[in-house]
């Protein structure tokens, strides 16, 4: 056995799924100065008991295609401050630290939850179905 790959051997990837439940905001055309521009999305997922419903916000980099076209349909509703719920299917979760630059926890540090975007299994846009839930596994 070698230590070199052949052309037919897959590398091993290690895979950190997120899936869950929660509301699309601050939809934006990030353009970095060094860089390609991207779309970024922060979703504020719902955790805990539905009688005291916890959220846990990720920055997500959208990178799944059909999620990258839903997102930017949904980009005026999420400014008109519609609620935009959605079951979210997130990878490659990384914690990231920062520094709050102004109100009271100024010069305090926090951190940030990044993720990509891969896909949505359903969306509702003020309660009105918008992606139905499908069966990915389904046979046609």
């Amino acid at each position: 056995m070698t230590s070199r790959q052949t052309t037919s051997e897959k590398p091993k990837y290690f895979d950190l799924d997120i899936h869950g439940i929660g509301y699309l905001n601050r939809v934006r055309e990030v353009t970095p100065e060094n860089g390609s521009p991207f779309l970024s999305v922060t979703i504020a997922a719902l955790r805990g008991p539905a009688d005291n419903v916890q959220h846990t916000h990720f920055d997500c980099v959208v990178s799944g295609e059909e999620a990258k076209d839903l997102v930017r349909q949904l980009m005026p509703a999420v400014e008109a401050d519609m609620k935009v719920l959605v079951g979210f299917h997130l990878s490659d979760l990384q914690a990231e630290a920062f520094t709050f630059k102004q109100g009271e926890r100024a010069g305090t540090t926090g951190i940030g939850l990044k993720s990509r975007l891969l896909r949505f299994q359903w969306i509702k846009v003020d309660g009105q179905p918008f992606l139905a839930p499908v069966a990915r596994d389904a046979i046609a």
